[in-house]
C-alpha cells in the first residue's frame, strides 16, 4: 500500500508540473486522470481553437508540452517511466516503473520548468554562439525532433510566409472573434493571455510577431530581430501522434533554451495555414514536415521576466481514480 500511495503522489506532482507548460494562447487543452498506478493524458476539445485550429494540430502540440513537463517531474522525483502512445483518447499513458538515484540534469529541468516564460519582447543585437545552438539541435533530436536553423535567404521567406498567415487570418471574422475570447484583458477565469504579457505594440522586426490585434501592457524595447536566430521543429511524420511528440521535443528545447538563457518565441501563424505550411516544408527540401516556427535569442539582462500566464486550478484539469 505505501508503495502506491507513493505512486499515486509522484503522477499527482507530475500532473500538476504539466499545468506549467506552454500551449496556444495559453489555452491549456489538456486533462489528466490519476488511475491504477498510471497517469493518462486527454486533449479538451473545449479548449480547442476549433476556427485556428480545426485540425488539432496546436491542441496536440501543446499536450505533448504538458506530457513532456510531467516526464520531467518524474525524473526529479527519481521515478523511470515508461509512456505508452495512442491514436485515440488517452493520448498518453505514463506509467511508473521503479524509483532510481536522480540525475543532476534532472533536477535542472524541473527549474527550468518553473521559470520558463514566453517573452514577446524584442532581442538584443547579440548573436547566438554556435556552440550553443548545436547544442539545442542536439537536444531537440534526443527528444525525438529536429531542428532545422534558417539561413538569411529562408529568414525572408519565412517573413513572407508569417505576414501572409496574419493577412488570411485577419480576414477571417470568425477567427479574429475567436482569438479575441482567448487574448486580452486580465484573464481571471484562468487561461488565455493576459494584457500584461503582450507588448504595448507589435514591434517593427523583419519576421513580424503575431498581431492579435489587442494592446498590451508590456514595453517591447527598442531592439530588433538582426541577431536572432530563426528555426524551424520538425519530422518525419504529420499524423497526430506525431503533433503530440512534437510537443515533447519542443517542451525538452524550450527548457534546455531556458537554462541556456536563450529566449525562445513560438511562431505558430505560418504552421496553421497550409499553403503557408507547405512554404516551410520547402524550407526542409520536402524531407521532413514542419510543427513550429521560433525565434531564438537573447533579451536584455536588464529587462526583468514578464509576468507567469494564469494557469487552471489543478482541481480543475486533474482527476484522481480511487483504487
Amino acid at each position: 500500500m505505501r508503495h502506491a500511495d507513493e505512486v499515486k503522489r509522484a503522477l499527482v506532482q507530475a500532473a500538476d508540473a504539466g499545468r506549467f507548460a506552454p500551449s496556444i494562447h495559453n489555452t491549456q487543452p489538456w486533462r489528466w486522470v490519476v488511475r491504477d498506478g498510471a497517469l493518462e493524458l486527454y486533449g479538451v476539445a473545449e479548449r480547442q481553437l476549433h476556427e485556428q485550429d480545426p485540425s488539432g494540430r496546436m491542441l496536440l502540440l501543446s499536450c505533448g508540452t504538458a506530457l513532456h513537463h510531467a516526464r520531467v517531474a518524474l525524473d526529479a522525483e527519481g521515478w523511470s517511466h515508461e509512456v505508452e502512445y495512442s491514436a485515440d483518447e488517452p493520448l498518453a499513458v505514463v506509467r511508473p516503473v521503479r524509483q532510481v538515484p536522480v540525475r543532476p540534469e534532472a533536477t535542472r529541468h524541473f527549474q527550468m520548468l518553473q521559470v520558463r516564460r514566453t517573452d514577446r519582447r524584442t532581442v538584443t543585437d547579440e548573436r547566438l554562439p554556435a556552440d550553443t545552438l548545436r547544442h539545442l539541435v542536439k537536444i531537440t533530436e534526443e527528444a525525438g525532433g529536429r531542428l532545422h536553423v534558417l539561413g538569411r535567404d529562408q529568414v525572408i521567406a519565412l517573413a513572407v510566409a508569417v505576414d501572409r498567415a496574419q493577412h488570411a487570418e485577419s480576414a477571417d471574422g470568425r477567427l479574429v472573434a475567436e482569438t479575441a475570447a482567448w487574448v486580452g484583458g486580465e484573464r481571471a477565469e484562468g487561461t488565455g493571455i493576459p494584457a500584461s504579457a503582450l507588448p504595448e505594440e507589435v514591434p517593427l522586426t523583419t519576421v513580424a510577431e503575431r498581431d492579435f490585434g489587442t494592446k498590451g501592457t508590456l514595453a517591447a524595447g527598442d531592439g530588433h530581430d538582426r541577431a536572432a536566430t530563426y528555426a524551424v521543429l520538425y519530422g518525419d511524420g504529420d499524423s497526430p501522434e506525431d503533433w503530440l511528440r512534437a510537443g515533447e521535443a519542443l517542451s525538452a528545447l524550450w527548457l534546455a533554451a531556458t537554462e541556456q538563457a536563450v529566449n525562445l518565441l513560438p511562431l505558430s501563424g505560418p504552421v496553421e495555414i497550409a499553403y503557408t505550411r507547405r512554404t516551410l516544408r520547402r524550407m526542409l527540401g520536402d524531407v521532413g514536415f514542419p510543427y513550429l516556427a521560433m525565434r531564438l535569442g537573447t533579451l536584455d539582462p536588464a529587462h526583468s521576466a514578464p509576468p507567469r500566464t494564469p494557469r487552471l486550478p489543478a482541481g480543475q484539469i486533474i482527476d484522481i481514480v480511487p483504487g
